[in-house]
């Protein structure tokens, strides 16, 4: 089973919302430091991931943007 790129960027947000809560909650500092690390290496892997994914698409930079499409005149 082949995982899409947003797979990771998911998985690497819920790393950096659990780093927060822990250190809301003053979890101890072992448990942080190494949330942190895993989180860190995970968003290494999602950076490769992201670059190495086989995305491709028919639009242009001439398309401008979807939600604010360019008005020719």
């Amino acid at each position: 089973m082949k995982l899409s790129a947003q797979f990771y960027v998911v998985i690497a947000t819920i790393f950096l919302i659990l780093v927060a809560a822990l250190v809301f909650y003053n979890a101890p500092y072992n448990i942080v430091f190494y949330t942190v690390l895993v989180g860190q290496a995970w968003w290494l892997l999602t950076v490769y991931k992201v670059l190495v994914d086989d995305y491709s698409t028919k639009k242009t930079f001439n398309d401008w943007y979807e939600d604010h499409p360019k008005i020719e005149e």
